[in-house]
């Protein structure tokens, strides 16, 4: 657990508590200054804890420490959690969180919360609400007066940036596409004239679908193609849409897949000649 350290002067002055690195206080008449304090309780912190996308090796030594000293982690596959806890020592009891059981467990979570017990958050992979369930929780937790913290680590979105060679000044993150053609055209279209480079998600069985929409709503851009990254058999496909398609095949590869698509470079021109202008 944490380590808590309490200061506590006369009646009604105020009290400090130290858990970690973060310090809250409170008033003795039950008033909060700051965050962590509910009619005179400390409450404990949700902590939001990115895990490895795939290489065991990026788990940062904050998020171990975080792990193990929270009361309890509410993931959202505790078998996948478990076995991550098994390779680090890690025996903190584990709770699920998803979409399905949000409105049950979330009341459950935010009352330890306020009882002084601190919880962390993960998700399968990565780190929690960028594409995975949690936000619910969060935005409950805040609106309880609990004090939320980031622990960052891998990402998917930035690996496959980092390594795309595609312009990263400036970009869009749209996680998964729709998997209805109409919604996902939809969606591409509110997309054509972004300057920005676009990162989305994606799932084997629907990337040669989603392909060919990107195709015929943006053109045929350039492109990466990132599929299990940070894994042994990494592999980024570059080219245009065109060429990635023809890369991909017809097959099905296992592994879920980060796509980095070139902005609207003709928008992009326009910008740079508009700024051009003003100066």
């Amino acid at each position: 657990m944490p380590v808590r350290q309490v200061r506590q002067g006369a009646e009604n002055s105020c009290a400090v508590e130290t858990v970690g690195f973060f310090r809250t206080q409170r008033l003795g008449c039950g008033q909060t200054f700051g965050d962590g304090c509910v009619e005179g309780r400390m409450n404990g912190l949700l902590y939001i804890v990115s895990t490895p996308i795939g290489n065991p090796e990026d788990m940062t030594v904050r998020a171990i420490r975080i792990l193990k000293e929270v009361a309890i982690v509410a993931a959202e596959d505790t078998s996948r959690a478990h076995s991550l806890f098994l390779q680090f020592g890690i025996d903190t009891p584990l709770t699920s969180y998803h979409d399905l059981n949000k409105d049950e467990k979330t009341p459950v979570l935010i009352r330890r919360l306020h009882e002084g017990q601190s919880i962390a958050l993960v998700s399968d992979d990565g780190t929690p609400l960028i594409s995975d369930p949690g936000s619910f929780l969060v935005t409950q937790a805040l609106a309880s007066g609990i004090r939320i913290v980031p622990v960052p680590g891998p990402s998917a979105v930035l690996a496959a940036l980092s390594a795309s060679g595609l312009s990263n000044e400036a970009f869009v993150f749209q996680g998964y596409l729709p998997k209805t053609s109409t919604q996902r055209r939809l969606v591409l279209e509110a997309l054509r004239s972004e300057r920005r480079t676009l990162i989305l998600f994606e799932s084997p069985e629907l990337i040669r679908s989603s392909l060919e929409a990107i195709h015929a709503v943006l053109g045929n851009r350039r492109m990466v193609l990132a599929r299990e990254l940070t894994k042994p058999d990494e592999e980024f496909l570059r080219g245009t849409v065109e060429e990635v398609l023809v890369k991909w095949g017809s097959g099905l590869l296992e592994g879920e897949v980060t796509l980095v698509v070139e902005g609207n470079r003709q928008q992009r021109r326009k910008g740079l000649t508009e700024s051009v202008k003003k100066r």
